[in-house]
């Protein structure tokens, strides 16, 4: 679930469409049990999943630093 949901908000961030898959679904399907049996479920998901995409797009913009000034050099 972190990752599915990981991917959304990153996708959301750079303004990319998600497109659905059938394997996608099925795979949150399976995390439905989970969510039934703890409401706090998604929010734990959901905050390993922003950190994640903080991770990377702190890395991404480290990153895009180093590129530049080896551009400018």
């Amino acid at each position: 679930m972190v990752a599915e949901l990981g991917a959304a908000f990153l996708c959301a961030d750079l303004e990319l469409t998600l497109q659905p898959r059938e394997d996608h679904a099925a795979y949150l399907a399976s995390w439905l049990e989970v969510l039934k049996a703890d409401s706090k479920a998604i929010f734990t998901a959901a905050a390993h999943a922003q950190k994640a995409a903080d991770f990377i797009h702190k890395f991404s913009a480290n990153t895009a630093e180093k590129v530049e000034e080896s551009c400018a050099a």
